[in-house]
């Protein structure tokens, strides 16, 4: 999927979603780190390792690379490489607080099997 047009990165379509509660905190934290929300945001990536086979990898960037397909869903961006983009493809980052943590994760419709963790996940 080519992601860039003229050098600019080219907004992605339906593909991953963002719930309200994850966007806000995520920008929230954006803000925290004093970094543009109009062009930071979030990138989304998929990487091997865990008990399952691949495990999800989540970090602030400044801005797009050249590849990225970019999401705008509730007021955050988040990138997401070429290589990733097929196993994330119709996830939805969403944002957990509760009495065992509070944090990220994703729904992924994709997953056949995830490690007993939690951490690791096969297609």
């Amino acid at each position: 999927m080519s992601s860039t047009v003229d050098g600019e990165p080219q907004l992605g379509g339906e593909n991953v979603g963002v719930t309200e509660e994850a966007a806000e905190e995520a920008l929230d934290l954006l803000e925290g780190e004093d970094m543009d929300t109009d062009v930071a945001g979030l990138r989304l990536f998929v990487q091997q390792g865990g008990c399952a086979g691949l495990s999800y990898g989540m970090r602030f960037e400044h801005e797009p690379e050249d590849g990225d397909t970019v999401y705008e869903r509730n007021g955050l961006r988040v990138f997401v490489d070429g290589a990733s983009i097929d196993y994330i493809e119709g996830s939805v980052l969403a944002y957990e607080g509760g009495l065992q943590g509070a944090g990220f994760h994703v729904e992924n419709p994709n997953v056949v099997s995830e490690c007993g963790c939690g951490e690791s996940f096969r297609t």
